[in-house]
Parts: structure tokens; C-alpha cells; sequence
């Protein structure tokens, strides 16, 4: 990401939004909302996919906050023509069906995480932090039922090139666990685990947490059986932290 645009929780400036839904009403809304936070700015709207990739191309917004369902061109191609930038801005999902198979398909084409329509502002609003600081926005067991749901078919030939403790790795962020609770998992540093996950990164050819994870279930690494956290519920947002933590969990 380029330096005029990387997002910081330190940063003088606010994380920048583009609000993508194909009914006006919800944008308004949206940008009403999201508007009343002091570190945070929407700096355009767009009704479809086709109109959210021009929009983002020109405003190089942070964050795009995209609806799936629209006409034209729906939230799934419009987040796989994001990506292909040469500099994408990271995309949250924003739906109303927690397990609509589009969220899963987002998810697989590179949205950093989602968040339904219905959650009240502050977790919106802090879905959008927490992907522009680099984390993902991730509900593992709703994830884990969005896999189950789908019937995927398991290839362990996916995530073949990783080594053990990548493996494990992985597992580990397909339960919802930072870097830190990793590491705690694992008993070694939060640098470790940071490289165990840029490798798996790279080695997955994925671009963030998220794609990983949804790949973890597809190939059979992450189970689809109990919950992650049974005390924990489905649409639970991660609590704020502060800027240092954050960089210490979420980098890579």
C-alpha cells in the first residue's frame, strides 16, 4: 500500500470508507453513520460493483465496505476487480444473511472479513478500523457453518507445501486466534508466528488472513465439527485495542 494511503491507528488523517450498496437509502444511512466517527471518512458512495471499482480506482479509499447483492456487477466481481489493483483497497462485506453463500465467495475473492447490516454502528464502524489496520473481521464458527453449508470438497493437495507448524498455524487462525494467542498456543514469540503466517500466505497464494482461513476449511486443515469457543457469540467483533496491540497481533 502506498505511504499516502497506508492507514495507521496512530494516524493524523481518518481511515477513508467508500459505501457500496445498491439501495440508496442503506448508503445514506451508511454514510450517516459512519460519518459521526471522528476517524473515519466516506469519501464516496457507489450503487453497484461496476461503479465501486471506478469509484475506489479514483478515490483510493482505505476501505471499501461492499454490499454482495446488487445488479450489474454484484460484490463478488467487484472485490475480485479490486484486488487486481495495483494498490486494492481492503473490502469489508456487508450483508444482511450471515451465511449467504455470496459472503463466502466475497470472502474466497479476497474481502478481509464482513459484518451484517444489523450490527449496531460502533461494530461497523470498528470492522472498518480493524481491516484497515491489517486484521481481518472474521467469525470463525460462522465461517466454519458457511463451509458446511457448501459441502466443500476437502483437498489436503491445497495446502500441501506447508510444513507442519504452518499447518498448525493455520489451524490456529481458522479458530479466530490472533498472533498472539498463537504464539501463546504454541509457546513461541509473536515474531514466529508472524513469519509462520506470511509463510503460509505466500505459500497459499492468498492476500490476507481471511482467504487463508476460508482455505483452511476447503482443504480439510480447519474441522467443521465443534465450535471454536462455545462461550463466544456468532457475531462477536474482536475488542478495541490499542494501536501497539494491534500491530503486534495483526502484522503481517
Amino acid at each position: 500500500m502506498n505511504a499516502s494511503r497506508a492507514p495507521g491507528p496512530d494516524a493524523d488523517r481518518p481511515v477513508t470508507v467508500l459505501v457500496v450498496d445498491d439501495d440508496e437509502l442503506t448508503r445514506i444511512g451508511l454514510r450517516t453513520l459512519l460519518s459521526a466517527k471522528p476517524d473515519l471518512e466516506v469519501v464516496g458512495e457507489a450503487g453497484d460493483g461496476a461503479e465501486a471499482v471506478a469509484a475506489a480506482t479514483r478515490l483510493q479509499p482505505d476501505v471499501v465496505l461492499m454490499d454482495v447483492r446488487m445488479p450489474r456487477v454484484d460484490g463478488i466481481e467487484a472485490t475480485r476487480r479490486l484486488q487486481a489493483l495495483p494498490d486494492p483497497p481492503k473490502v469489508v462485506v456487508i450483508t444482511t444473511f450471515e451465511h449467504d453463500e455470496y459472503v463466502w465467495d466475497a470472502l474466497r475473492a479476497g474481502a478481509g472479513g464482513f459484518i451484517r447490516k444489523r450490527a449496531p454502528s460502533q461494530q461497523i464502524a470498528h470492522a472498518i478500523r480493524l481491516v484497515a489496520a491489517g486484521d481481518s473481521v472474521l467469525f470463525p464458527d460462522a465461517v466454519r457453518r458457511m463451509a458446511a453449508d457448501r459441502h466443500v470438497r476437502r483437498d489436503a493437495s491445497v495446502t500441501a507445501a506447508l510444513t507442519g507448524r504452518e499447518t498448525e498455524t493455520l489451524r490456529l487462525m481458522a479458530r479466530g486466534l490472533s498472533n498472539q494467542e498463537i504464539a501463546a498456543q504454541l509457546v513461541v514469540s509473536v515474531e514466529t508466528v508472524k513469519t509462520h503466517v506470511g509463510n503460509v500466505l505466500a505459500k497459499l497464494g492468498v492476500g490476507n488472513r481471511t482467504q487463508a482461513v476460508v482455505l483452511a476449511f476447503e482443504s480439510g486443515v480447519a474441522e467443521l465439527g465443534a465450535r471454536a469457543d462455545p462461550g463466544q457469540p456468532l457475531t462477536q467483533v474482536m475488542p478495541r485495542q490499542s494501536a501497539a496491540a494491534l500491530r503486534a497481533s495483526t502484522d503481517p
